[in-house]
């Protein structure tokens, strides 16, 4: 282990037995990483056990077994407590299908502290190779969406002549940031169960301050929809709910009544269709 090991990566599981092994070996072989905090939300497929024997053959591995499944924001909340006092300065949340390289974390704290303590995503790729739009958003303008449907798309287009390219927000997929700034602006909010929580973290970064941006040199491969494909309809469903809060919580106060009636109808609406692709994807999958 190097003698600058200051990064703690907290991966949050459910059902997620088919990529936690890679995941976890990564991890446990990439560069300056002092600590690994695995919470797991009531897996049945194996997870916990994969978690276990990790534990069992690198001290720096220890994992958190819930009953039930709190959601993200929550086992996030649960990983970085779980680090103790004497925490690592520096985290990284790394979803259980994200594969990273020995030098991702080390270099995207790097990129971190050129930019005065950022909150830092990476430039995520599906296995073909194939961009995240996720990976570099704006912030949802729900009564613009009203207006244009164009507005649903939240993705902003790649900046390759810029290494550091900032954005309003990153994926949760895989996001380093400072653990004095996770602490001043409270961890994740708990309120959201599967979807916009890191719209909302890296939101409220930037209200205190941080900025927030890709590192656009530093590629990972992202399995997208290993957990979710088990319980589509659900996960869609808090999608949607996740999308209402984040409008309230941000938007909704400024607009009139009339405006904040169509949000809701539009949210709800569009939910059933959502749900039935999902479920169409997830049958095709399995």
């Amino acid at each position: 282990m190097s003698r600058e090991s200051d990064i703690a990566a907290v991966v949050v599981s459910h059902q997620s037995a088919a990529t936690l092994e890679e995941c976890l070996r990564r991890l446990r072989a990439a560069r300056d990483v002092a600590a690994i905090r695995v919470v797991d939300n009531a897996s049945t497929d194996g997870t916990v056990a994969i978690a276990q024997r990790h534990a069992l053959q690198d001290a720096r591995v220890r994992f958190v077994a819930n009953p039930d499944n709190p959601g993200f924001a929550v086992g996030c909340n649960q990983g970085v407590e779980a680090l103790g006092a004497h925490a690592p300065p520096w985290l990284a949340f790394v979803n259980p299908d994200c594969l990273v390289e020995p030098d991702t974390l080390a270099r995207l704290r790097d990129h971190a502290r050129a930019l005065d303590g950022a909150l830092v995503g990476a430039d995520l790729i599906d296995e073909a190779g194939v961009r995240d739009e996720a990976a570099r958003r704006r912030h949802p303008e729900f009564g613009a969406m009203l207006r244009s449907p164009r507005r649903m798309r939240l993705g902003v287009p790649v900046d390759d002549a810029r290494t550091l390219q900032r954005v309003d927000a990153v994926s949760g997929a895989l996001m380093l940031m400072p653990r004095a700034l996770f602490a001043r602006i409270g961890g994740f909010d708990t309120g959201y169960r599967l979807h916009a929580e890191d719209l909302d973290l890296c939101r409220r970064a930037q209200a205190a301050g941080a900025t927030v941006a890709v590192a656009n040199d530093v590629r990972v491969v992202h399995v997208r929809g290993v957990s979710s494909r088990a319980r589509p309809l659900f996960v869609e469903w808090h999608k949607h709910r996740g999308l209402w809060r984040y409008f309230r919580k941000f938007e909704a106060p400024q607009r009139r009544p009339l405006v904040r009636a169509a949000v809701f109808a539009a949210i709800w609406l569009r939910f059933p269709l959502a749900a039935t692709r999902a479920w169409i994807a997830a049958m095709r999958q399995s």
